[in-house]
Order: structure tokens, then sequence, then C-alpha cells
């Protein structure tokens, strides 16, 4: 029996664009599907539960960013990958704060795209079944969730008790990008959302400790004016 897919549901406006991305990622064995607005992708989402949703913005009726709502507050988990023309750092957090899981401004590359595809799949799987407790940047990092402990290079390294929830914060949603705000209200707390520079501190910090032979990681990016990722495809040094 021949493997099956996943399901991937293109949300564009653009026949040009969603006949690219089909092309692209039918090639690559994936099932897909089509809506043209906003209300027909949240009908399709909830008729077809696919795997992965790639969003545009600005689309007729209803709005990219009332979509991501609407999908959230119905339930669903599907990773959502913003495909858009829109580059304003606003409209990147907004959509981020609002449930998408990454965002990629148009135009892209077909391979760029596929392997941020590849990614939020894998980790929707690894989700989905329970996760991981050792999470590991092959070479670099070990980060055992259940014990606590962080090594480099196979050495233990201390973190202080913050220093570590928001290293497990970053490694728990590996390959997503999170908010300023969304992390600083998982390891602060709701009364430190806008305290930007409390993160800024605390990720120098950390940086500085997960540096091999003086180059801080790679696998933890910065996207300037959004927001941190763990990067678990980044295995090379900065």
């Amino acid at each position: 029996m021949s493997e099956v897919k996943p399901r991937i549901l293109i949300v564009d406006d653009e026949v040009a664009i969603r006949r690219f991305l089909r092309i692209g990622l039918s090639n690559d064995g994936y099932r897909i599907d089509e809506a043209s607005d906003g209300k027909e992708a949240v009908r399709l989402v909830n008729a077809l539960k696919p795997d992965l949703i790639l969003l545009d913005l600005g689309l007729p009726g209803m709005d990219g960013q009332e979509v991501i709502t609407a999908v959230r507050e119905a339930g669903h988990q599907s990773p959502i990958l913003i495909l858009s023309v829109r580059s304003d750092q606003q409209d990147i957090v907004q959509a981020l704060d609002r449930g998408a899981d990454d965002y990629l401004t148009k135009p892209f590359g077909l391979e760029e795209l596929l392997a941020r595809v590849r990614s939020l799949l894998r980790r929707s799987v690894q989700q989905a079944t329970g996760g991981e407790t050792v999470i590991k940047v092959e070479g670099y990092l070990t980060l055992d969730l259940l014990r606590h402990e962080v090594r480099v290079r196979d050495q233990l390294v201390e973190l202080s008790p913050k220093e570590f929830k928001l290293l497990k914060t970053l490694a728990s949603h590996a390959n997503k990008v999170l908010t300023h705000r969304h992390i600083l209200q998982e390891v602060w707390g709701p009364a430190h959302v806008e305290d930007q520079q409390y993160l800024r501190v605390y990720m120098g910090q950390l940086r500085k400790k997960l540096a091999v032979d003086g180059q801080e990681p790679a696998y933890v990016r910065t996207l300037q004016g959004v927001g941190y990722m763990f990067d678990t495809t980044q295995g090379e040094q900065a």
C-alpha cells in the first residue's frame, strides 16, 4: 500500500499563485485542496481537516487574519503558514499572535516553501504523538526536559531557572516563530507581555552560555521586530 501524503489547503485569491503552489506541492507528493476566499477556506478546514494550511492575508470578503482566528476558535490545530506580500512587522506579529505558525513573504522560492512545509508537518506529528522529552541540535545541544539538563557538546551547562524556562519554551515550539509577547507571557506571565527588555537581556545571557568556541548558536534565530525561533535545521554555528 502506498504512503498517504499529508493534505494541504491552499488559500489564495490569485489563480496563478494557487497553480504555482499546487504544481510544486503535488510534485512533492502532497494532496492539495484550494480556496479562493476566506469563507470558503473556513468551510473547507471544517470539512476536510487539512494537515497544513497555506494562507494569504489579502483575501476578499474575509481577511486572512480573520481566517486564522476562526480556524483556531473552531479548535483546529493544523499548522498555518502565511504566504503574503505584506512584510510590515505589525501584520506579521498580528498573524502569529492570532495563531499562525510561520510567515513567508512573497515572492519566495519553491525549495524554501517545501522546507517550511516539511518542518511544520514534522512538528505537528511530534505534538500529536506526545512530543519529545529530549531535544537535540545534532553536534551542539542536548536539552533534557525531564531532567532539566542542558549540554553543549556533551558538557553540562548551568542555566538559571528563568534561562532554562526560556530555552524550554523556544525548544518546545521548535521551528515555529514565537512573538515577543508569546514568550514573555509564557516565561514571565501576563503582567510582563510588554517588557521586551527582560527578554533581550535573558536571550543575550542564554546565547552566551550556549556558545561554542566563542560563536553564539545559529539555531536560536532572531526575527527582527517579531520574535525568535528555535530552528533545529540550523546545525551550523553563525
